[in-house]
Parts: structure tokens; C-alpha cells; sequence
């Protein structure tokens, strides 16, 4: 077998687990001509490697982390309908003559991570944040949530963007000030999507017997709120779930072999992490 590869491009990109979690990933496959690399790249450089690796049929994939998932989109030959349904790409996929295919598997990833905790359907959910994850867990939800999602956002701006993406997918969005954001806890479903320490502030607030709390972080962790939900009986769903499905489902498109082995991955990117 010829030797491949496939890399993970960002900006900062040095703290990023995907080559612990690929790497792993690949030896338990026994793809040993396969390698994974990260790529310190921004928006500006981007066009130009994708140029030069265009023309060199080793390179299987990309996985793209901020600041590059809506930068990419317009230099690729064609996007899939779930990256197209929030305007993000993650993961790049090389085809025949370096055609250029972008996906997303944020969103399949948090719905698989979802229910490896048991989470099918909820009737109602809570979003804390309105960053760009909050628009791929709009898209989980309109999976797994049957009825409306209530976004703690802190400005109108915010607002009007998740307002927007709820229309775009399908799902009733509402709307609450981030000064109410402790009345989000009592929902079923919590995804917290915000930068670590924004909802630490909340960690007092947890409820008696909460529900499922996915927090998309996963360095620190657990986090103050994480910890005081698990601490109060809550079911939790961590940064790292994420990132390992995501992560396996990206091998899958890239190798083409399935299933991935969530578990080897896991053990790397708890390892990776101390």
C-alpha cells in the first residue's frame, strides 16, 4: 500500500488532539502507511495549501478547526447538505484528481455522542452560548429534540443569528437574556457552548436531579459546572465524546474503513491530555 496522509489545519492548532486521536486510530486499523501531521495555518494561508497538495495524490484529508470551517468553503469543488446546513466544514476529503469534497461531522458527532449517554429525543433543550458550535448543536437538535431550544445569548446580534439558524433548520428557537442563564438548567437537555470559564458562574445554580449536560469543553475537565452536575445525579456528555466521534467518523471518510475504534481513540485523547 502506498503511504498516505492527512493532517489537521488551524489557527492556533499546537494544543489539538486530533493526531493523538487519528494516530491511534490508525495503528489499531493497521493502516501503517498512513500518517497524521497539524498544520498551523490561517485563513490568509489556506488557499495556498490546499494548492499544494492538490497535486499530490498521498493526501487523503483534512480536519479543520477554527479559524478555517467557513474560510474553506469556497475552495472546495463541492460541499456535503449537512455542512452546507450551517455553513461549516471540518473535515475535507480528497477524491479522484485532488477534487475537493468539505463535510461536517460535528453534527453526526454530537448526536452519536449523545446517545452513547443514552440521549435519543428530548422533548425540550437549552443552548448556552451562540457561538459557531452553537449553530452545529441547533443542527444535533433537530435530531434530538422534538420540541423548542431556548439560546442564553448576550446581545440582540446573537440573537438574531440563532433566530436565523432555527429557521434554517427547522427548529423553534426562543430566546432568553445570558443574565437568565441559570433558567436554562432545568431542561432536559443542556449544551453548554461557551469559552471555558463563561459558565462557571452557573456551577451554584445546578438543580436537584438535573438531566443531560453535554459541555463541549474538554480541558479543563471536568469544569466547576460539570463537576457540580455530576455532583448533583446529572448525566454528562464531555468535549472529549465529541471530539472522539467527530474524530472517528472523519477517519471512516478518509480511509474507508469502518467502524472506527471510538474506544483505542478515547484512551489517546484522555492520555494526550494528562
Amino acid at each position: 500500500m502506498s503511504p498516505r496522509r492527512a493532517a489537521v489545519l488551524g489557527s492556533p492548532i499546537a494544543h489539538s488532539l486530533s493526531p493523538a486521536l487519528h494516530r491511534a486510530a490508525y495503528a489499531a486499523l493497521g493502516l501503517d502507511q498512513w500518517s497524521y501531521g497539524r498544520f498551523e495555518v490561517d485563513e490568509a494561508g489556506l488557499p495556498g495549501f490546499l494548492e499544494e497538495v492538490r497535486g499530490d495524490p498521498s493526501w487523503a484529508g483534512l480536519s479543520l478547526t477554527m479559524p478555517l470551517k467557513r474560510a474553506v468553503i469556497p475552495l472546495l469543488d463541492e460541499i456535503t447538505g449537512t455542512a452546507a446546513s450551517v455553513e461549516a466544514v471540518n473535515t475535507v476529503v480528497f477524491g479522484e484528481g485532488g477534487r475537493r469534497t468539505g463535510d461536517n461531522t460535528d453534527i453526526p458527532g454530537m448526536i452519536a455522542a449523545l446517545r452513547e449517554r443514552g440521549v435519543e429525543k428530548v422533548e425540550t433543550a437549552a443552548i448556552l452560548g451562540a457561538g459557531a458550535t452553537a449553530s452545529s448543536a441547533l443542527a444535533a437538535l433537530a435530531v434530538v429534540c422534538a420540541g423548542p431550544v431556548t439560546a442564553y445569548v448576550r446581545s440582540e446580534a446573537r440573537a438574531t443569528e440563532m433566530r436565523g439558524w432555527g429557521e434554517r433548520l427547522g427548529v423553534e428557537v426562543r430566546i432568553a437574556d445570558w443574565a437568565e442563564a441559570d433558567g436554562a438548567l432545568g431542561a432536559p437537555l443542556v449544551i453548554a457552548t461557551t469559552p471555558a470559564g463563561t459558565a462557571d458562574v452557573l456551577a451554584d445554580a445546578v438543580p436537584g436531579a438535573p438531566g443531560t449536560l453535554f459541555d463541549v469543553l474538554y480541558e479543563p475537565w471536568p469544569t466547576p459546572l460539570a463537576a457540580a452536575w455530576s455532583g448533583r445525579g446529572g448525566a454528562l456528555v464531555s468535549g472529549l465524546d465529541l471530539l472522539v466521534h467527530q474524530a472517528a467518523l472523519q477517519v471512516e471518510l478518509m480511509t474507508g474503513r469502518s467502524p472506527a475504534p471510538l474506544d483505542v481513540m478515547r484512551e489517546a485523547g484522555t492520555a494526550a491530555l494528562g
